[in-house]
């Protein structure tokens, strides 16, 4: 138990230094990441558990109308396919948004980096590149912790949307109509 619990004090101040290392914008790309999975994780479950059991809800009041043809019909089967693309879309947009910020941030962490060996610069000279490193570490690791973030909510946003719009297909072709 004991070296479990060193290992785990080892990782958090292994994290804690990259923190520190990237400067404060990673921690702002570190939330936007943590958000970004969550609302992922969130449409994963959603897609496994709830989206099956709300089709065959869907399917059954639409089998117990049994008049398939008239206007009303059509507007009401339109409604519900409506109803159903919001729900199999929510949350993508912020997913989306999540990918774009990633890399902003990055290139904010970038500039705010450069300008701390900048400043480093003009005051201690460019003999003492110790004093340099810190800049550049709050230059580059949030452009590359930006890029990983938006790399895989890129992926995922392109599978979740994909699974949306399989599924929307099938209840539409599901969902009977005569003309």
């Amino acid at each position: 138990m004991d070296v479990v619990l060193l290992a785990f004090f080892d990782i958090v101040s292994q994290i804690r230094g990259f923190l520190n290392d990237g400067g404060p914008v990673l921690l702002a790309i570190a939330a936007v990441i943590f958000a970004m999975w969550m609302l992922s994780i969130e449409r994963f479950v959603y897609f496994k558990r709830s989206l099956p059991r709300q089709e065959q809800s869907l399917l059954a009041l639409w089998a117990r109308r049994g008049e398939y043809k008239s206007w009303q019909s059509h507007q009401i089967r339109r409604a519900l396919l409506a109803q159903m693309q919001e729900e199999t879309t929510r949350y993508l947009s912020l997913i989306k948004v999540a990918v774009v910020v990633c890399p902003l941030f990055g290139l904010l962490g970038t500039v705010t980096g450069m300008i701390a060996v900048f400043d480093v610069m003009a005051s201690a000279g460019m003999g003492n590149p110790r004093l340099m490193a810190s800049g550049v570490s709050q230059a580059t690791i949030p452009t590359m912790a930006g890029m990983v973030g938006a790399l895989s909510g890129l992926f995922v946003a392109h599978y979740l949307e994909g699974v949306a719009k399989q599924r929307m297909r099938l209840l539409d072709e599901q969902m009977l109509i005569e003309h």
